[in-house]
């Protein structure tokens, strides 16, 4: 159970739910085999013997509850490692489409370096042109 439901109880809230409900139960039509289930055997009760019971019932209840905390750690940890795989997913995805990108840009700026290396190459050769083909031109004749 998350922690932001779980609600700790006192003794007397969970002792007089647990009254309340026998209560409700014993009212209506009940027989004697159910009368000793909810309220358990009719004899006398011994002071230690009742005592080593509640004894050993806080110290199983204790366990219980450390076994729910456990338990809901568990969760909370199986949910952050969801979340983190996730995020470890989500930034994989983005690492490849980056790569991708910066291919697709390398690419886009080779292209775009080799074509002002050729129109520059051109405007040479056709300044080397305009300027030899009159000098050849004024010997020849």
């Amino acid at each position: 159970m998350p922690p932001k439901f779980k609600r700790h109880l006192n003794d007397d809230e969970v002792t007089g739910s647990v009254k309340s409900e026998r209560r409700n139960l014993l009212e209506e039509d009940s027989d004697e085999e159910e009368d000793f289930f909810l309220r358990g055997p009719s004899g006398p009760r011994f002071g230690p013997r009742n005592d080593k019971i509640r004894h050993v019932q806080n110290q199983v209840d204790e366990v219980i509850d450390v076994m729910q905390e456990n338990i809901t750690k568990v969760i909370e940890r199986g949910e952050r490692l969801d979340d983190l795989q996730d995020k470890s997913e989500s930034l994989s995805d983005n690492a490849t489409a980056f790569s991708n990108r910066a291919k697709q840009l390398r690419r886009h700026f080779f292209w775009r370096g080799c074509k002002m290396k050729a129109i520059i190459a051109l405007v040479a050769v056709i300044l080397l042109l305009v300027i030899i083909v009159p000098i050849v031109l004024k010997y020849h004749t």
